[in-house]
């Protein structure tokens, strides 16, 4: 097996920096269900990782900000399978998944104009808007 995850060509995250926690799944196991710990849970510190610049553990931490935690401790959870093996696999593909996303650059948006005949459209809607909401306050001399 592998000594380290490969996020990126310049990062890697050494295994003895994530550490897994078993737990009883919820769905599918049947007589398993109340015996076998099936769901994992991988944890890693992005707080203190040593693998992380500055940069990266703040870009990490405003993406995946619902599954960090106060002590800056990352949880990803797995429990589609009945086998802890499978189980563990998967929480391992979907942290390299989230790492990925989450340490890729975002291009800013670029402001575009409002084209014209969108800008006139709705400048029409407007005055119609307008017009009718006249012709529904006057007054009829008849309701007197």
């Amino acid at each position: 097996m592998e000594s380290a995850l490969k996020i990126t060509e310049e990062i890697t995250i050494p295994f003895y920096e994530l550490w897994f926690t078993a737990s009883r799944s919820s769905g599918p196991g049947g007589q398993n269900i109340n015996k076998v710990s099936t769901r994992i849970t991988l944890w890693f510190d992005v707080a203190k990782s040593p693998s992380l610049t500055t940069q990266q553990k703040q870009m990490i931490q405003s993406a995946l900000s619902t599954r960090i935690n106060k002590e800056g401790v990352l949880r990803v959870v797995s429990q589609r399978y009945r086998s802890q093996s499978y189980n563990r696999d998967v929480a391992i593909e979907r942290f390299v998944s989230l790492l990925q996303e989450s340490l890729k650059e975002q291009l800013p948006r670029k402001e575009k104009k409002i084209p014209y005949a969108a800008k006139m459209r709705r400048l029409d809607d407007k005055r119609h808007r307008s017009l009718i909401k006249q012709i529904r306050s006057k007054k009829n001399p008849s309701d007197d």
